[in-house]
C-alpha cells in the first residue's frame, strides 16, 4: 500500500479554545493512538486534504518534530455547517501486528449481464480489512466476468489472501441491474424459445 509523508507539530495544550486557535493557524488537530502512548499533534490543513479528499487509502508516515510515527486514518470530524475538518484520529501501525483499514474496490472484467444489456452498479466502494501492512493492497480487484443479469456479488463471496475481511459478509458489493433493453432482450429470447420447432 502507498505511503504518504506528513509533517506534524506537537500539541502541548488541549481543549476547544486551543483547538480553535490551531485551526485559525491553518492546522488540523490530530491524535495517534494504539500501542504504548497517545500523541497529540497538528498537521497543515492543506497537506492533510490529500489523504481525505481521495478515493484511495494510504499508510501515513509522520515526522512530528523529529519523532517518527506511522498510522492509518481512523476517523475524521467535520464542522456540521462548513464541512471544515475539525479533528482527525489515526491508529498507530505497529510492525508485526495487523491493522484495520478501508481499501477501495476495483471491478474488473466485462460481465455476462452487461453483455445482455444490464447495468453494472457498484454499491460498496471500500471494504474494511485487517492485515499486516506488507500485505495490504492499494485496491481490491473483483472479477465480474461471470456476473449475470439480476445477480450480485457479496462480501461473503470473497476470499482475500493474507487478509481478514471485517465488512459483514451479507454486504452487497456490486450487481448487474435489469434495464429496459435487457428486459426486452430477455422477453425476445423467451418468446423465441417458446416458438414450436419447424418441421423439416
Amino acid at each position: 500500500m502507498k505511503t504518504i509523508d506528513l509533517q506534524g507539530v506537537n500539541r502541548a495544550e488541549f481543549g476547544k479554545k486551543e483547538s480553535k486557535h490551531i485551526r485559525r493557524e491553518g492546522q488540523v488537530p490530530c491524535v495517534i493512538y494504539g500501542g504504548a502512548d497517545t500523541v497529540h499533534f497538528s498537521v497543515d490543513a492543506k497537506e492533510v486534504r490529500q489523504i481525505i479528499y481521495t478515493p484511495n487509502s494510504y499508510i501515513v508516515a509522520f515526522d512530528i518534530e523529529g519523532t517518527k510515527e506511522t498510522g492509518v486514518m481512523r476517523e475524521v470530524q467535520y464542522h456540521p455547517v462548513s464541512d471544515q475538518i475539525l479533528h482527525i484520529d489515526f491508529f498507530r501501525v505497529i510492525k508485526g501486528k495487523p491493522v484495520a483499514i478501508d481499501i477501495p474496490v476495483k471491478l474488473v472484467g466485462n460481465s455476462e449481464g452487461v453483455k445482455l444489456g444490464g447495468k453494472l452498479a457498484l454499491s460498496k466502494r471500500k471494504l474494511r480489512v485487517s492485515g499486516l501492512v506488507e500485505n495490504l493492497p492499494d485496491e481490491i480487484e473483483i472479477d465480474v466476468t461471470n456476473l449475470e443479469l439480476g445477480k450480485s456479488i457479496f462480501v461473503g463471496d470473497l476470499n482475500l489472501k493474507d487478509l481478514t475481511i471485517l465488512t459483514p459478509g451479507t454486504t452487497a458489493i456490486c450487481a448487474v441491474r435489469m434495464t429496459r433493453a435487457a428486459r426486452g432482450a430477455a422477453a425476445a429470447a423467451t418468446a423465441e424459445a417458446a416458438k414450436p420447432a419447424k418441421k423439416k
